[in-house]
């Protein structure tokens, strides 16, 4: 499991992309809980480190689709996820499992 960045370079209510294996990735930092989601909105592939962050949930910043960040699900639209990753934070690094 990578280690993608340390906690410093994302403050609260913050997003930093980061690129892993190929793959772009956003961290968010919500109110001191780390995600990682896709960069890529499901809908119409829309960047999502544009996205607006809310209370739980990155709105798309192309159509307002909003993606909950604990599991990606957009109740608006159930037909589309983003991708999220389990993410953990040991001695300030943040980890991701791709697996």
């Amino acid at each position: 499991m990578p280690i993608v960045a340390r906690l410093e370079e994302l403050p609260n209510q913050g997003k930093k992309l980061v690129t892993v294996a190929g793959q772009e990735i956003l961290l968010v930092n919500q109110k001191g809980t780390i995600y990682a989601v896709e960069n890529e909105c499901p809908h119409q592939g829309a960047p999502m480190a544009g996205a607006v962050l809310k209370e739980s949930y990155l709105a798309c910043p192309r159509h307002g689709y909003r993606f909950e960040l604990k599991d990606g699900s957009c109740r608006e639209h159930p037909e589309f996820t983003l991708k999220t990753w389990p993410v953990r934070v040991e001695n300030d690094e943040i980890i991701i499992d791709l697996a």
